[in-house]
């Protein structure tokens, strides 16, 4: 079951800056008055005020800033390798309340090509990051692995092919209305490798970038607008494991 950080850290928020304000208009003046100005405050009181600042601070900018996230997965992969360490820009699609998702404030709207975080619908309350392959209104295709929105195909250039004798993958620049990415493919397409739909108004359609290995839209569907998170926009560090080293060598913006 995923923990549902930002309704933790709201409650942590709301009940340590609830104890340090109830201690100081009923219970603060009462000690300073018995004991003067040396008197100590109560232990949990202590705590409050030395958390509620910092819990605040980190709450605000995970809510509305920026919010660090580990890639679990090889679906985005060449893009994001599993172990990297990425940041998401909490304000570029707009800003939504925490833990209720509400948007209050329209700054934009994704594009295609972006790397974005959502929930997906058959899991609400997990994360999920893939990239924007469809807005509202376009049709999407896919045939044996090649892409086309609204009937203009997304060339596809080459780049590796693995392993060099009888290859079973291809790694792949993709240009995506001018947006260009890196794509890994088999060269004998899976299940998901066709698929034709239309995406419906208020819906993104997403798909990772390790095409034969991702499940995404072509498996449970669109992306309702309200589970949109933020756009993922850089790595910070790769990890691998507790017992590797952390590596900056993949430190950078996220295309």
């Amino acid at each position: 079951m995923d923990i549902n950080l930002p309704l933790i850290l709201l409650w942590l928020v709301v009940i340590s800056g609830g104890i340090w304000l109830v201690d100081s208009l009923f219970f603060a003046r009462r000690r300073k008055k018995e004991g003067g100005d040396k008197q100590e405050d109560p232990v949990i009181v202590e705590y409050a005020k030395s958390f509620f600042p910092i819990l605040a601070i980190v709450f605000v900018l995970r809510s509305f800033i920026v919010e660090p996230f580990q890639i679990p997965s090889g679906s985005m992969i060449p893009t994001l390798q599993v172990g990297d360490f990425i940041l998401v820009n909490k304000y570029e699609y707009g800003l939504r309340l925490p833990v209720s998702r509400k948007k209050v404030v329209d700054i934009g709207e994704p594009q295609r090509g972006d790397v974005m975080v959502f929930f997906p619908p058959h899991m609400n309350d997990t994360y999920f990051i893939k990239r924007v392959i469809g807005l509202p209104g376009d049709k999407i295709e896919l045939k044996n692995n090649v892409l086309y929105v609204n009937g203009e195909l997304a060339p596809q250039e080459l780049i590796q092919a693995i392993p060099p004798v009888n290859p079973q993958q291809e790694i792949l620049w993709e240009n995506l209305y001018g947006k260009r990415h890196l794509m890994q493919k088999n060269v004998r397409a899976s299940q998901y490798g066709n698929f034709s739909g239309v995406v419906p108004e208020g819906h993104f359609f997403m798909m990772g970038d390790n095409r034969d290995n991702s499940l995404d839209s072509r498996a449970w569907g669109f992306v309702p607008e309200r589970d949109v998170v933020g756009k993922a926009f850089a790595i910070w560090m790769h990890w691998d494991h507790l017992l590797s080293l952390p590596s900056f060598k993949r430190v950078g913006s996220i295309q």
